[in-house]
């Protein structure tokens, strides 16, 4: 018998009727199969519902998009269970299949690797800390950015444990390969594939005339100091988890666990690029 959790979004009705028939063709097959009791409670599923913990499942189905696929990562809080992402969102970098290959999926997922063809990909994550505060992990980024509109936030920077400058700007982002086309990106970052093992520390609107990112060894750590009056947030994969304050470091370095995400067949980089960027053969 395989455990299988679904996460579903909350504003899609496809994502909900995908729920439905996702659990009810696995508890068929004497498979355990259940929604998350916020899922099942926003689409009034409770029949659907388990109390059963998230990192106990064998596979997580995700029903939705990107920031789907982000909050069962964040969900599983590293624990190593494999999600299958199904795009019912809008860009779907990170979803494998779409809706109408949900069934024939599963099934080749319950065949296992050898039998179904399918392969994890492991992506690497960052772990997060600031002092007396909590620990995160994040699979797109760590942002720390300004706390009010119409200011900027003076941010020290410190690689490896030296001190590399102060930034003037409304932020820094550290990013994960695998992030590189988020927030990084619209920051003017480059593109990384997520094979790599790398950190990316891209300034957002920097006031001053150093503007590029610099892409570290995943061997480094990078340590972000608040500095003067004007209060930070920090955000993981877009979620604000804490407000800093003068003097407060948050510091990012690679996790020691992985995103695991279930592949159907080969995973071309370029090819994801080249279908969401519409850009053409020659």
């Amino acid at each position: 018998m395989t455990a299988v959790a679904v996460v579903a979004h909350h504003e899609r009705d496809e994502a909900a009727a995908l729920a439905r028939e996702a659990i009810e063709w696995l508890t068929g097959r004497g498979h355990e199969a259940w929604l998350l009791p916020d899922d099942a409670t926003a689409w009034h599923l409770e029949d659907l519902l388990s109390e059963r913990p998230l990192p106990s499942a064998d596979l997580v189905v995700c029903l939705g998009g990107d920031g789907t696929m982000l909050r069962a990562v964040r969900l599983l809080d590293g624990a190593p269970v494999p999600l299958l992402g199904v795009n019912v969102g809008v860009l779907g970098y990170l979803t494998e299949i779409e809706p109408p290959e949900l069934t024939a999926a599963l099934e080749r997922f319950l065949a296992g690797p050898a039998d179904g063809g399918w392969y994890l990909d492991e992506r690497m994550m960052l772990e997060v800390c600031v002092a007396g505060d909590g620990v995160w992990r994040a699979l797109n980024e760590a942002v720390v950015e300004k706390h009010d509109s119409g200011h900027t936030v003076h941010l020290r920077a410190s690689i490896a444990g030296e001190v590399f400058t102060t930034y003037a700007a409304d932020g820094l982002i550290v990013a994960t390969p695998t992030g590189s086309t988020a927030y990084s990106l619209s920051a003017r970052g480059p593109i990384v594939s997520p094979k790599h093992r790398a950190m990316l520390l891209t300034p957002v609107s920097p006031h001053m005339l150093f503007d590029r990112t610099l892409v570290l060894e995943p061997s480094e750590t990078v340590d972000i100091e608040v500095l003067g009056h004007r209060a930070a947030s920090l955000a993981i994969d877009g979620q604000r988890v804490a407000t800093l304050t003068d003097g407060e470091v948050v510091t990012c370095r690679p996790a020691a666990e992985t995103a695991r995400f279930v592949r159907l067949k080969p995973h071309h980089f370029h090819h994801i690029l080249k279908s969401k960027f519409g850009l053409p053969d020659r």
